[in-house]
């Protein structure tokens, strides 16, 4: 794990049970510190990727929580971006794991574009502890980014497997726009909008 991202283990503790981490872990399913060490990796690299391309905001004590934004991005950066990211999977995820994500991955980004346009905010990942859960962090750290995006009167867009999430996020004015079946982890995701303010 990149030590300048603390905030991955707490990370991998609040998502590990999202159908998408499970599915991207499936190697590990038997050996869960394993599992749970390669997911905060994962976060670690995500958290990386949003801090050059997007935005990463950590909780004011990191090791409790953080948010990932990706921005638009010109076509080479994306391009270096996408080639860099592929080969950290290939080398963190086990075979099945890697082979998941990339079905899941390409099922989900066929569908957003109906729904976000392409100059829409992504947030990626938010999560909390879940010691630490139900305390306002989430919202703390989401704040920032969305008077940013309000400010530049961009819409911004996220994609949630936790019914339970729901709530929350429309608190914040995301709205659900469409739901849909992932066929690899079989189960159902919202993807979220909230529309440009100014």
């Amino acid at each position: 794990m990149q030590p300048e991202f603390p905030s991955a283990p707490a990370l991998a503790d609040a998502l590990i049970v999202d159908p998408f981490y499970l599915a991207i872990s499936v190697d590990f399913e038997h050996d869960m510190p394993q599992r749970k060490a390669v997911l905060a990796n994962y976060f670690a690299y995500s958290l990386g990727e949003a801090a050059r391309t997007g935005r990463y905001l950590a909780a004011e004590d990191a090791r409790l929580g953080a948010a990932a934004w990706l921005l638009p991005r010109a076509d080479a950066i994306d391009a270096a971006e996408s080639a860099a990211k592929s080969d950290y999977l290939a080398s963190a995820l086990g075979a099945r794991g890697l082979g998941n994500y990339r079905r899941i991955v390409d099922f989900m980004a066929a569908r957003s574009p109906d729904m976000a346009p392409a100059h829409a905010w992504y947030l990626s990942i938010l999560g909390i502890s879940p010691d630490a859960q139900g305390r306002g962090l989430g919202a703390k750290l989401l704040a920032p980014t969305l008077a940013e995006a309000d400010a530049a009167g961009v819409p911004c867009f996220l994609e949630t497997f936790t019914p339970r999430s729901v709530a929350f996020y429309e608190r914040l004015g995301f709205r659900g726009e469409a739901e849909h079946l992932e066929p690899v982890t079989n189960s159902t995701y919202l993807i979220m909008c909230r529309p440009t303010r100014q």
